[in-house]
């Protein structure tokens, strides 16, 4: 995992890159690998990555990385050779090919031609490794789902709310996203990652139903009625995300992280927020998160979210079960009207107003600076 100390140990004065805070990172861990292991490597390898597997293939224009993601491999090994080859000197071979995931049928000749000499590969065996390689991602990746949808499925069985996390996928290192989710967890929220965001036709149709019908959008993943520019993959599965979250009643809270002066993120944190928030849907945003973890104000954070959560989320979860066909896919409790409870965290100095809205709360809260 990413950590502050091992950025200060391994990768300071190899910086090559001022405004992505996970590309600094890869400074750290490239340092690591070649100074701290017990066991020397002997082959550094860092694909540069063009496209990436997604659930929204298809259904967008394309699913390309960010630019500073793709190039992050090539701008950090300029770091490790300014005043002579670190990896040379160190017996590393460092290898870094092109690769784009997101066009498996392009995947082999790519790493073939760019790893062939490296590993002594012939195009059969290069061949049999990507189809392992993607057996055992999709394998992971449908695992996951599935257990995201047992996640909801208790919800609705219980009748209780999970919190979403609109992320990049990075921000799933404890030293990139600081765990934050594991903060709320912690309170008894379950947390689901948008990234393994159950992709069921049953659910799916049901969720998008009603814009379906009325032409709004093609399919369940077509993103093109809020985001037309769908070149990005992660961006485009941010968007899609919160398009569930407005619409899955369960999801009552969305959590979205983003790094420090992030470019590929600035353009989507108002669409974001006004998707998510049209349907009542809380939505909370942690932005330019670097390598500062400042515990007291997430803490703060994290107690004012647990309120709004505590305080809305099944009404919340009845308005949005209202929009919705009664026939769920997923197993529910029987359906009564019950007021909300109202519990305010003493630490978080939150005054409850009668009647208050969720969102003329938070604005009276954010000028109390709660």
């Amino acid at each position: 995992d990413t950590s502050e100390e091992q950025g200060r140990e391994f990768g300071k004065g190899r910086g090559t890159v001022d405004c992505c805070y996970p590309v600094k990172c890869i400074s750290g861990h490239y340092g690591e690998l070649i100074f701290g292991q017990k066991k020397k490597i002997n082959i550094l390898l860092s694909p540069m990555i063009h496209s990436l597997p997604s659930i929204l293939h298809r259904h967008v224009v394309d699913t390309v990385t960010c630019t500073r993601v793709m190039a992050g491999p090539e701008n950090i090994k300029a770091g490790f050779m300014k005043e002579h080859d670190v990896f040379a000197d160190s017996g590393v071979v460092y290898a870094s090919p092109f690769v784009s995931l997101g066009d498996r049928h392009m995947v082999t000749a790519q790493l073939h031609s760019s790893l062939k000499d490296i590993f002594d590969l012939d195009s059969g065996e290069t061949e049999r490794a990507v189809l392992a390689g993607f057996q055992a991602l999709d394998s992971f990746t449908a695992k996951t789902r599935q257990q995201s949808r047992e996640i909801l499925a208790w919800c609705a069985q219980n009748q209780k709310p999970c919190i979403l996390v609109l992320a990049r996928p990075y921000h799933m290192d404890t030293g990139i996203g600081h765990e934050i989710e594991a903060e709320l967890q912690a309170h008894g929220y379950p947390i689901l990652w948008l990234q393994y965001l159950p992709g069921d036709d049953d659910l799916m149709n049901w969720l998008f139903e009603g814009d379906i019908r009325k032409g709004r959008v093609k399919s369940p993943f077509d993103i093109s009625d809020v985001w037309t520019s769908s070149y990005s993959s992660n961006t485009n599965e941010i968007m899609w995300g919160a398009k569930v979250a407005a619409r899955c009643p369960w999801i009552t809270c969305v959590i979205r992280l983003s790094s420090y002066e992030c470019g590929m993120d600035q353009p989507t944190y108002t669409p974001t927020q006004k998707i998510v928030e049209a349907s009542g849907t809380l939505f909370f945003k942690f932005g330019d998160l670097d390598s500062t973890k400042p515990a007291g104000s997430i803490k703060i954070r994290v107690e004012t979210i647990v309120h709004y959560l505590a305080k809305y989320s099944q009404d919340i979860i009845q308005q949005k079960l209202n929009w919705l066909s009664p026939k769920c896919p997923l197993p529910m409790a029987p359906q009564e009207r019950t007021p909300s409870s109202t519990v305010v965290p003493a630490e978080t100095g939150a005054v409850v107003v009668a009647g208050e809205t969720p969102a003329a709360e938070r604005a009276r809260h954010s000028q109390l600076g709660v």
